[in-house]
C-alpha cells in the first residue's frame, strides 16, 4: 500500500519517538536505575516497586489534563502547538538525564517522570492526528504501520548502544556511554519529528473562538452531561482502560522483572531488541488481518495471548522462560495498541478528535497508574515479582469481557 506524504510523515513520528519507549522506559534507564538503587542498598523487589510507583506518578499529571487539553486542541491551530510543547518537554528532560549525578536516584526518577509527561502528552495529539492524515478504510493499516515502523526505527539506536556496550570499542566510561544513549534518544526523537511538523496539519477542527479555554470547559461539560449518547464509545474506553493497563505494565516493568529473575543485563538487552524486531512484522500482520476479520476480533485475540503470558509468568524460572514470554509479547503488543488507536478513531466525531482522544489517553494513562502500582504491591507483599505479573491477568479478563459488549463499529456516530 502506497502511503501519502502526510501518512508517511505521521508514521515517521512513531519511528522517532518510539526510541524513547525502548531506551528510556524499557531498557537503558530501568537497568541504570536498578544499579543505582542497588548501590544504595535497596532490595531488588523494592526498587522494582519504586520504578512502578514512578511510572504511576509520572502519568498522573498528564492524565488529569488530557481531556481539557484535548478539548482546547480541537480549535484550529491548537493541536500542533500542544504537540510541539509536550514533545520539546520530553526531549529536554531526556537530555537532562546526562546532568544527574550517578548517586542521585531520586532526582533520576523525578526527571524520568517529567520526561514521561512530555512523551505521554505529545502522544495525545499525535494519536489524534491519525484522523487528519488518512481515511477510515486505511486507518487500521496506517495505525499499524506507525507502531510497526516505530519498533523498527527504535531498534537502530538500540543496536548502536548494544554494539558499543558489548565491544567497548569507544575509549569512554560506562557513564559516558549511558549519557551518549540519552543524547542519541533525544536527537533521534527530534529529527524524525520534523516531517510531521512540516507536512501534517489539522484538517478537522472547530472554528477559532475568542475565549477557547472557557469555551472548551463548556464543551467538555456538555460532553460529560450527555455521555449516554456516546455509550458505545464509553464502553470501549472502559474495556480499553483495563486491558491496556496490563499491556503497558508488562512493557514498562519488563527490565525490572528480568533482573529480579537473575537475567544478566546483556541478555536482557538482547531479549528486548529481538522483541522489537519480532513486533515489526506481527504489527503489520494485525493491521492486514483487521481488514478481513475486524479490529475488535484482533484486539480480543491479542488479549487472549496476554492472558497466556500472565499465567505463564507464574512458572518462569530461567532465561529461556523469559525469552518465550518476551516473544509472545512481541507478537501482540504492537497489534493491540495500533488497532485500539484506529478502532477508536473510527467511532468518534472527527472534528472533536482531540477531545475524545483526550479521554482515550486519560483512560490509558490512569490505567498506567493502577497497573504498575498493583504489580509493585503484590511483589512487595509476596516477595516474588512473578506473582505481581500474574496479578495482571485480572485486568485482561475484565477488559476482554467488556469489549465483547462493544457494538460493531459505527463510524463517527453517537450510539
Amino acid at each position: 500500500m502506497k502511503l501519502t506524504k502526510q501518512e508517511k510523515s505521521w508514521v515517521f513520528q512513531d519511528w522517532g519517538n518510539s526510541v524513547y519507549s525502548i531506551m528510556i522506559t524499557t531498557a537503558i534507564l530501568p537497568i541504570y536505575f536498578k544499579g543505582v538503587a542497588s548501590n544504595a542498598g535497596i532490595a531488588d523487589h523494592v526498587s522494582t516497586a519504586y520504578w512502578g510507583y514512578a511510572n504511576s506518578l509520572g502519568t498522573l499529571f498528564i492524565s488529569l489534563l488530557a481531556p481539557i487539553l484535548g478539548t482546547i486542541a480541537d480549535y484550529q491551530f491548537f493541536k500542533k502547538r500542544f504537540f510541539s510543547l509536550f514533545t520539546w518537554l520530553g526531549i529536554a528532560f531526556t537530555v537532562a538525564f546526562v546532568f544527574v549525578p550517578s548517586d542521585q536516584w531520586i532526582l533520576l526518577l523525578i526527571f524520568y517522570m517529567l520526561s514521561l509527561i512530555g512523551f505521554s502528552g505529545a502522544n495525545i495529539f499525535y494519536d489524534s492526528f491519525l484522523v487528519d492524515v488518512t481515511t477510515n478504510d486505511r486507518m487500521d493499516k496506517i495505525s499499524s504501520y506507525g507502531y510497526a515502523f516505530g519498533y523498527l526505527g527504535s531498534c537502530i539506536p538500540f543496536v548502536a548502544f548494544i554494539f558499543f556496550q558489548a565491544t567497548g570499542i569507544l575509549p569512554i566510561s560506562q557513564t559516558m556511554l549511558l549519557n551518549g544513549a540519552f543524547l542519541l534518544t533525544a536527537v533521534w526523537w527530534a529529527v524524525f519529528t520534523i516531517p510531521l511538523w512540516r507536512n501534517v496539519h489539522q484538517v478537522y477542527f472547530i472554528p477559532h473562538d475568542k475565549k477557547p479555554v472557557r469555551s472548551s470547559f463548556i464543551r467538555l461539560g456538555k460532553t460529560l452531561k450527555n455521555i449516554k449518547q456516546y455509550r458505545n464509545i464509553v464502553l470501549f474506553l472502559v474495556a480499553y482502560f483495563f486491558y491496556i493497563d496490563g499491556v503497558d505494565t508488562i512493557f514498562r516493568m519488563a527490565s525490572s522483572y528480568g533482573i529480579d529473575l537473575g537475567i544478566s543485563d546483556t541478555t536482557l538487552i538482547i531479549v528486548l531488541l529481538v522483541t522489537q524486531i519480532v513486533a515489526f512484522p506481527f504489527t503489520i500482520i494485525y493491521g492486514q488481518l483487521a481488514k478481513r476479520f475486524g479490529g475488535k476480533a484482533l484486539i480480543l485475540t491479542a488479549i487472549s495471548i496476554y492472558i497466556i503470558i500472565c499465567i505463564y509468568a507464574i512458572f518462569m524460572k530461567t532465561a529461556t522462560d523469559f525469552w518465550i514470554l518476551a516473544m509472545l509479547v512481541g507478537t501482540s503488543q504492537g497489534g493491540i495498541q495500533a488497532l485500539s488507536r484506529s478502532y477508536f478513531g473510527k467511532i468518534i466525531p472527527k472534528e472533536r478528535s482531540n477531545e475524545f482522544y483526550g479521554f482515550y489517553n486519560i483512560f490509558g494513562k490512569f490505567s498506567a497508574i493502577m497497573g504498575p502500582a498493583l504489580m509493585g504491591v503484590i511483589a512487595q507483599i509476596t516477595g516474588h515479582t512473578q506473582y505481581g505479573v500474574a496479578s495482571l491477568v485480572v485486568l485482561f479478563i475484565i477488559g476482554g469481557v467488556l469489549l465483547l459488549f462493544v457494538k460493531p463499529e459505527k463510524l463517527n456516530q453517537p450510539v
